[in-house]
């Protein structure tokens, strides 16, 4: 009985403090909502700046007092030398800059809306010399999204800004839509590129209806207003239709290919096939067998490294909801404990 007795005063505590929790989270959230949502942020981070400190770092720990001491003496000498070149020229010089990028891509692309604003950004203040590297990551996904992706990074080209794009997963289908706008393309050797090609799958419920006796109705005004349905009986004429739509979609892509990589076969590689790095180079896909890393890294010898990542602020119902969760997973972790038997 007494077991009983605690188990739901227990479970009476965590039930009250689960409401009492949800009901302030529903008060502010319904505040929430009325508020605008703020704008995204842009941050800048030196890459440059990082790999110097994890150099300087590394040597500290791997290497004796005196040589360490030594190593810091000729760092100081190092900028000194530099500092007395550039008192003595009449201009100060302008170091060049490469600006880096993360594209993730989803279905819908729908990360070109932060693209925009850090090409927007880099644009705005891009000098002779500079350059962008962009890291893409994308199986593909909708013709429009990817689309408009691609036709953000032709605003580099366009600037007369050498452009570099560098895959070490995959870059397929809309991926390589945007990775062909590139100056140079470089691949991890297992990282997927190509898949040159359109495919759409409509699933079809019509008979499931008409065997339970439902009916349909879809009513149009223009022949083709809709080729294939989920729900309507579709007909031969509409599936011509459609795979004609494809086609033509597919003419497009491989157009736009041919315009930014002229040297390709496309008869070759637009079949709708994907390839490694190592057998891509051959095929003309990608320029050259490199990491992200190793590409970042060697700009950064003679060039400074500077990412570019816009960030959308997230909304304060989003933040109430993500902590309110957070707190209540503690909560519990920490009820569980005390009620866990003890040796």
């Amino acid at each position: 009985m007494e077991f009983l007795y605690e188990y739901g005063l227990f479970l009476a505590k965590a039930v009250t403090i689960v409401i009492a929790i949800a009901a302030v989270v529903i008060v502010i959230l319904a505040s929430a909502v009325k508020q605008k949502s703020d704008k995204g942020e842009l941050k800048l981070t030196n890459l440059s700046e990082e790999l110097k400190l994890l150099k300087h770092d590394l040597k500290e720990e791997l290497l004796s007092k005196k040589q360490f001491k030594a190593y810091e003496k000729q760092l100081k000498a190092d900028e000194k030398a530099k500092e007395k070149a550039e008192k003595n020229q009449t201009e100060s010089p302008v170091e060049p800059r490469v600006f880096v990028i993360d594209f993730n891509g989803s279905i819908d692309a729908a990360e070109v809306a932060s693209l925009r604003e850090e090409i927007s950004a880099i644009l705005t203040i891009a000098e002779p010399g500079d350059e962008v590297v962009v890291n893409v990551e994308s199986g593909g996904g909708m013709v429009h999204g990817y689309g408009l992706a691609s036709s953000q990074l032709d605003r580099l080209r366009q600037a007369d800004i050498p452009l570099t794009i560098c895959v070490d997963k995959v870059a397929a289908s809309g991926g390589y839509m945007m990775a062909c706008v590139a100056n140079k393309i470089y691949a991890a050797p297992f990282a997927i590129v190509g898949s040159i090609g359109v495919v759409a799958q409509i699933p079809n419920f019509n008979r499931l209806l008409k065997k339970h006796d439902i009916d349909y109705e879809q009513h149009t005004a223009g022949d083709f207003k809709r080729t294939l349905t989920v729900f309507g009986e579709n007909t031969d004429e509409g599936r011509e239709k459609f795979q004609k739509e494809l086609e033509e979609t597919h003419v497009l892509f491989k157009a736009f290919i041919a315009k930014y990589r002229p040297g390709l076969d496309i008869a070759k590689v637009a079949t709708g096939e994907h390839w490694y790095g190592q057998q891509a180079i051959d095929l003309g896909l990608i320029d050259a067998l490199s990491t992200s890393d190793d590409v970042v890294m060697q700009l950064a010898k003679d060039k400074t490294v500077i990412k570019v990542r816009y960030q959308l602020k997230k909304k304060l119902a989003d933040k109430i909801a993500h902590g309110a969760s957070m707190s209540l997973n503690a909560l519990f972790n920490k009820l569980a404990e005390k009620n866990q038997p003890v040796s």
